[in-house]
This record gives structure tokens, sequence and C-alpha cells, in this order.
């Protein structure tokens, strides 16, 4: 038998401030959207993901998955354009 998945709500509270992660998350209007980045922090209301563009506050009423992800890859390096 294999072990119970935590739900994302267990996994947003184990999880460690700097884990990078996607969350997926209801919107307005009924549909869904992820954020993607590092996890900066999860109370009993919601969590917040560093994105690359802006920290996302999460109500966690709203999260429908969340799960861990590897590191990005790197940035390839700018092409000269001689």
């Amino acid at each position: 038998m294999s072990p119970t998945q935590p739900t994302p709500r267990e996994f947003l509270a184990r999880a460690a401030p700097g884990t990078r992660v996607v969350v997926r998350y209801r919107i307005a209007g009924g549909g869904l959207t992820d954020a993607l980045g590092h996890l900066v922090d999860t109370d009993d209301d919601g969590c917040t993901v560093r994105t690359r563009q802006t920290d996302v506050v999460i109500p966690l009423e709203l999260v429908v998955a969340a799960k861990e992800v590897p590191p990005a890859p790197p940035r390839r390096p700018a092409r000269d354009r001689d």
C-alpha cells in the first residue's frame, strides 16, 4: 500500500520557506491559475509565493493543488547580435 499524498494545504504547511513550488488556485469567474516560484510563508489563512514578477498571496481556501518543483533551468546567455 502506498502512503497517502498530503492535501495541498498540508503540503504548504509542511514545506520549508524557500522551497520552489507551483500552486494552482481558483480566480474570479471560476477559472484556475498557477503561481510558480519560491514559498515565502504559509499561515492558517494563506500562503505567499514569490514569482519572477511579484509576491502572490493566495488564500488557502482557493488552493486546489500544490507541489514542489525542481529548480529552474539556468538562463541562457544573451546572444551577440553582430
